[in-house]
Formats: structure tokens, sequence, C-alpha cells
């Protein structure tokens, strides 16, 4: 049972769309902010990209157009220094060989000169002995170099470095009376010493200018990127603020429009603004869900309402119509015949005035902009007159006023609502209880809380209603069916009403001796 004229816990917080609150999920980036993050990472890789693809194209140019320049290198030392092919009859020609092999890397430091036979052997070479750790070179390029291909064409290199070297080659002339077939004149055009000034000097310079220019137009880009994309995701982030403000106030957050925008407050920071709208929108889906739901019961309820309501007007309407008809016909002779009939056709009639005023009652305390005529008076006061009014319409049972009241019980509320609520009750428990025993009426303090108690030895209340009663739930929503047919606990609905509209309750009580024991529920004036 439930503590008098104190709110119950209704269960664990819940947000709007009833969906428990947990633990604040891990906030994550702004959708905005990841979003530049990968727009920057991407223009870093793609200026990473372009730097290796620069260098790679600018390498090849470079290997191609020495190539080109030096294409015919090779041959013509074997068209003006015959010489070089000659072969080692004596040391006169092995030392004239070797000058003129000397002369060439003199002149161009830059290029390494080999002598290669009809296998591409190395056969003769300039520099300390053992450089050449590749003695053999593959003849395939030779080949291609000497059939046109195109160029850039790359060769082995003698020197063992296992890096493709650029190369300019010539076929020895065939000599007279020689059975072998003829050799190779090889010059590589890459040598190490052009490689390791090269590598002394380095592009460095052309570099840093080159990589200062793409720094300054990466920037540019990703700082025109960056403001496009907040452009771009700024109404999505004004629109996931305003569905997290929506969300954290309840669906009362104001609606667009020039006047509600100019006073809407800035939307409250959020994470993910896509994350938020996928959780938003999954929220709106359940709540339009619940909402078919809760408008589907509620139309099965009006239905049921109606249907229960036309029960009820039929039955005493009927009744009605009956005995006018009896009294208009011939057979209703006789004066005691006739008080008979009226006076159950009037019983009839105050039955369907009594259903009418509960329904039309009820459905002015049920709307949303009921207003409280408050005013300070007497509660004991109030409860000795609604006593004194049935006993002078000699209600049948006797209506009695039991105990003294506890002080002098003052609310501050409205004065016509609460005599409706103890008139309801008292007729409630009048038109339960047996004939010969009374119903009582007492008053008693609770704290700030003034409690009327109504009790009759009764059947008691329907088991469904004494437990809307003892849990604090609507008698309307749905509303109470009786078993005969027809709506059931209207009075006792206005009475719970009037009590909730005033910080109260009504409430049952455990009654030993059986009946019903009902204690009505209201806060003292302060």
């Amino acid at each position: 049972m439930s503590t008098p004229g104190r709110p119950q816990a209704e269960g664990p917080t819940a947000q709007p769309d009833g969906a428990p609150v947990g633990p604040p999920p891990r906030a994550r980036r702004a959708f905005s902010t990841r979003l530049s993050l990968v727009l920057a990472l991407l223009l870093l890789a793609f200026g990473g990209l372009v730097a290796l693809l620069g260098r790679h194209v600018s390498q090849q140019q470079e290997q191609e157009a020495l190539q080109r320049l030096s294409h015919g290198l090779a041959g013509h030392i074997v068209g003006h220094w015959p010489e070089i092919s000659a072969p080692d009859r004596d040391a006169a020609e092995r030392s004239a060989r070797a000058a003129l092999l000397t002369m060439l890397m003199t002149v161009n430091p830059g290029v390494q000169v080999y002598l290669l036979d009809a296998d591409g052997q190395v056969q003769h070479y300039i520099g300390e002995p053992g450089m050449v750790r590749q003695p053999q070179v593959d003849l395939g390029p030779v080949r291609a170099f000497l059939a046109g291909a195109g160029l850039p064409l790359r060769g082995t290199d003698p020197m063992g470095s296992g890096v493709p070297r650029i190369f300019s080659a010539a076929m020895f002339p065939v000599r007279a009376g020689d059975l072998r077939p003829p050799g190779y004149l090889y010059i590589v055009l890459d040598g190490a010493a052009r490689v390791q000034v090269a590598g002394q000097l380095g592009a460095w310079p052309v570099w840093r200018g080159a990589a200062l220019a793409a720094a300054i137009g990466l920037l540019a880009t990703l700082g025109v990127g960056l403001f496009s994309v907040r452009q771009l995701t700024r109404p999505l982030h004004r629109l996931a603020g305003r569905l997290a403000s929506y969300q954290r106030h309840g669906g009362a957050a104001p609606g667009p429009g020039p006047a509600s925008a100019a006073a809407l407050p800035a939307p409250p920071p959020v994470g993910d603004e896509v994350q938020a709208i996928e959780q938003a929108f999954e929220r709106m889906t359940q709540r339009l869900q619940a909402q078919a739901e809760r408008e589907q019961h509620l139309a099965a309820d009006h239905r049921e309402m109606m249907a229960s309501l036309a029960h009820d007007l039929r039955s005493p309407l009927t009744a009605l119509h009956g005995h006018l008809e009896a009294l208009a016909s011939e057979t209703a002779a006789g004066a005691a015949r006739r008080d008979t009939l009226l006076q159950v056709a009037l019983a009839q009639s105050r039955r369907v005035n009594r259903l009418s005023q509960q329904l039309f009652e009820l459905a002015a305390l049920q709307a949303p902009g009921q207003v409280l005529q408050r005013e300070r008076f007497s509660l004991a006061e109030l409860v000795s007159d609604a006593v004194q009014k049935f006993a002078l319409h000699g209600a049948t049972p006797q209506v009695s006023l039991q105990g003294v009241p506890p002080g002098r019980l003052e609310l501050d509320a409205d004065l016509q609502l609460v005599e409706r609520a103890l008139t309801n009750l008292i007729d409630n428990a009048v038109r339960h209880a047996p004939p010969r025993q009374p119903v009582r009426v007492s008053l008693r303090l609770a704290g700030d809380l003034a409690e009327v108690l109504v009790e009759d030895d009764g059947p008691g209340l329907p088991e469904e209603l004494h437990a809307r009663l003892d849990q604090g739930q609507s008698l309307r929503e749905p509303p109470v069916r009786r078993r005969s047919g027809g709506l059931g606990g209207l009075g006792l609905a206005i009475a719970q009403r009037v009590a909730q509209l005033h910080g109260g309750s009504l409430r049952p009580l455990q009654a030993p001796q059986g009946g019903t024991r009902l204690c009505l529920a209201l806060p003292l004036a302060a």
C-alpha cells in the first residue's frame, strides 16, 4: 500500500520515449572534425604520392635524356678508334688499348667503359683489380639497344651494385680471318663516379623549392577544404544540436520559424552529428511506434467507452420509456398504480441525470486547461455539511459522522470540487451498502495531509477498481467495465481526479470486517 499523499516511484528514470537512461556514451569527434582529418590525411597522402611520382618521372626523364644524348657514343668510339677492338697479340697493343680506355674515362669520368666478348663476359676495363663483381653482362638489353628499342634501356652493372644502369653499346666490326664472333663495347653512362657526385650535390635545392611550393599549395587546398566542410556541415551540426535539445526537453523544443529561430539558443555541443541524428531517428521511430500503439489503444478504449455509455443510457431510458407508456395507456388505472409508475420513472430519470452529470464533470476535470478556484475553508465543516445533506434527503442507509475532528483542518483548495468528491464518495457508499448498516464518515490528520475516510459494509470494490486505486492508476484510461456491462466507477474517477488536481490521492484501505474503506487525502493549507 502506498503512503498517503506521497508520490510513488514509477520505475527507473526514463527518457521521453520510455527508454531507461543509462550511462552516457563516450563522446566521439564531431563529424566535421573527422571529415576534416580525413581530408587532411588524403591531401597529405596525395602530396606524398605526387612527390614520389614526380621524383620517379624526373629520374626517368633525366636518364632518358642522358641515354639519348649519349646514344651513339659507343659506336663513335668503335668507328674512330678501331684499335680498341684489336686482339691482344703483344704488349704494345694492350698498352695502346689501355691508354685509349684511360683517355675515354678521363674525358668523361662519369662513364665506365668495358670490353665484352661475344658471350657478354667482361674482357677489359679500367680500374682497380676486383672492381668487376658481375663479369657476366646480360646481352638482352644490349641487343635491344642495337635494334633501336625505345629508351630508356637499362642493363647490367658490372660493378655489382645490383641496380640496372643506362648504357651505350656498339658491336665491334668483324675482322678478316677472325673465326670468333665480334665482341661489344659496353659503356655505363651513370657510373659510380657520377652517382657519387650526384649524391654529394643532390637535387636538394630543387626539391626544397618544389616541397615548399607543394606545401603551400596543400595548405591552401586544406584551408579551402576545411572551410567548405565547415560550411557544408553547419546545417547538419545545427540539426544534431536541435535533436539533442529536443530529446533533453522531452519534445518541448521550439519549432522552426523566424520568431522561434531568433529566440532559439545556440545548439549544445554534440559529438558525432551523424551518429546523433541516427540515434534520434531510431528514438523517433520507437516513439512513433509507441504513439501509434497508444492511439490504437485509445481508439479501442473510446469505442468501448461509447458502447458502455450507450448501455448505461439505454437501460434507464428503456425503463423510463416503458413506464411512461404504461402511464399513457388505459391499463394504468388507479392513483396508487400511477404513483408507483411515476416513482420508478423518476428514479430512472435521476439515474440518467446522474450519469450525464458525472460524464460532464469528468470530461471537464480531464481538460488540460483546468484551473482551480482556490479558497481557504474548514474541511470539518464541509464534511459535516455533506453528511447532513444526505440525512435531510432521507438516505437509506443512514450516513453518520463519527469521531471528533482532530483540530481545525483548513484547506486551500477548490471548495466546489472537494464537495463534489465527498458527495460522490458518500453517494457511492450509500448505493452499495446494506440498508440497515450505516455509512460511516470520519476525519483524521496524517502529517501535512487531512484524510477523509468513508466506510460501508457493502460487497466491496471490484478487483480491477481496487487494484487501480491501490496503485494510483487512472480509473478512466482505460475505463472500468462492469461485469454486467456499462461503465463503472465514474463517481470514484471524479473523486480521484479532484484529489490529483490538489496534490492528494484517493486510495483503498484494508477493511477487516468486509465492505469498502476509501481514504481521500488532501494537503493542508500552509
